[in-house]
This record gives structure tokens, sequence and C-alpha cells, in this order.
């Protein structure tokens, strides 16, 4: 069944966030990506001396403009509870809730906000590092934490935690389609009366050994040719990436500032700030 305004409620975005190769945050990412440059670099973090590809597209980490410091967006205590895909997801979903304003304090508001966050392959490296554990050092050194810290839907579940959403919370798994489905899906909640304000989008954190090795050979990774990974344009290929994308979509009718209408089809100029 449609709902009876279905052609007139419209859907706006009205806040961003992302954690990219290319950067930390919605603006240097997109200068970086203007300019031209590549989120794409000879991998760091583990030995991939052995894999058909040894570049990757990993999220830059460290203090200052642009740099992912998780420090910044989780508590150190709290990101040992998490897979690098869900402290991703916490940094973006955070900046889009900032940049779009929205933070309820009626508990009314709060259950008519929800959060749809997947991911294609969840906490692929706490997967990997828990396989070893078990065999080599048996089950009692498996932390309790092993199963929520890699779940995929731990990553919208996470955010409802940190902000109080109690509206839909659920997650989508459709591999590279995963962040546009999530918010497909979170304009229809909104379009049909489920939410008013949904924060939706996806998260990956699948760069370690097994997911570079899983990716296959050189066919599809490029591997066993001579590349310059910084380069922007290059031999088709696929490669590995992490990151994470929110974005805060709301009925138009409520509080904020769009940003652009969230309709298929539409061919309504965007609305800016």
């Amino acid at each position: 069944m449609k709902p009876a305004d279905e052609g007139t409620r419209r859907i706006v975005v009205t806040g961003m966030g992302m954690v990219t190769p290319l950067a930390c945050g919605v603006g240097p990412t997109w200068k970086k990506l203007i300019d031209g440059q590549s989120g794409i670099r000879t991998v760091t973090g583990f030995d991939a001396s052995d894999l058909a590809s040894k570049v990757a597209g990993q999220v830059p980490r460290g203090e200052g403009d642009g740099l992912f410091n998780p420090d910044d967006w989780v508590e150190p205590k709290d990101q040992r509870k998490m897979d690098h895909f869900i402290v991703f997801a916490m940094a973006a979903a955070i900046e889009a809730v900032r940049d779009s304003g929205w933070e309820p304090e009626d508990e009314a508001a709060r259950e008519r906000t929800g959060v749809i966050i997947g991911s294609g392959i969840g906490g692929l490296p706490g997967i990997c590092a828990g396989a070893i554990t078990l065999y080599e050092k048996g089950p009692r050194r498996l932390s309790p934490f092993f199963i929520p810290s890699c779940l995929i839907n731990l990553a919208s579940g996470n955010v409802s935690i940190r902000f109080g959403f109690k509206g839909p919370n659920h997650s989508v798994v459709t591999a590279c389609s995963t962040g546009a489905h999530a918010i497909g899906d979170a304009a229809r909640l909104i379009r049909y009366g489920d939410a008013d304000v949904m924060i939706a989008g996806g998260a990956e954190g699948a760069v370690c050994r097994v997911g570079a090795g899983g990716s296959g050979g050189g066919e599809v990774t490029g591997g066993g040719r001579r590349v310059r990974p910084e380069r922007p344009c290059g031999a088709p290929s696929v490669r590995r990436a992490d990151a994470s994308h929110s974005l805060a979509c709301r009925r138009s009718c409520r509080a904020g500032t769009p940003r652009a209408p969230l309709e298929g089809g539409s061919r309504r100029p965007a609305c800016r700030r």
C-alpha cells in the first residue's frame, strides 16, 4: 500500500559525512578529488609481499586536517569492541549528523529518527584475527566482543546508541551497491511514514591479508602489472579500499537546511546552503 502523500512527500539531504582513502571528512575528500588525486597507495600495515596486488585504498591516519584519528570519533575503550568498519561508520555518521544539525532532545523525535548503514563484508580483519586466535590459542582466548565487533548491523546499532535514535535500524548487504541501497531504503522508510529522519550509508574496512588475497589474481586486482598507484587514471582494475559515507535524510518539513532533494528521476535543481 502506498502512502496517501507519496507524490508530495519530499525527501532531502541535510548532512554528509565521509571517511575515504583520500581523506577524513567531506571537505578534504572533495578538495583532493577535484585536484585529481588518487587514494590508491602501496599497502601498509601488513605484509603484502606475497600478494598479487600490493596497492589498496587505505584511509590516511594521523593527526591533522584530513587525517583519520579514531580517538577523535570513538573512545579508545570502545574501539576494542569494534572492527575498523564500525569506527569508520561512526566517524562518517557523526560528521553527517553534525553537518545536519539534527540532534533531537525529545523522545518523540528520537523515535522518528532511524539508521541504515550497511557493509559488503563487515569485520573481515577481526574475523581473520579471531580465527588465528582460535586455532593457535584455543576458544578461551577469544574476546567476548569478537562477534559483536564484526557484525554488519552493529555499525548502525552503534550509531543509534551514540545519538539515542530509536527509529528503524537495520543494515544492507549488497556488495559494492550497499551504500546506495541503504540510502534508497532510508528514503522509502521516510516516504512511507516509518520515520521522519534517517542516517544512511555504507562502511567497509576489509583491507587486510585475507581481503587482499581473496580479491583474486592479476586480472581482478591489477597484480603483475607495473602500476603507479598514485595516478588517478590507468589500466582498468579493481582495488580493495576502506571507506565509509553517511547522509542525513529527512522529510522537507523537518528542521534543517536541505543540501539536495533525494528523489529518483528528479530534474529539479539541488537545494544548497
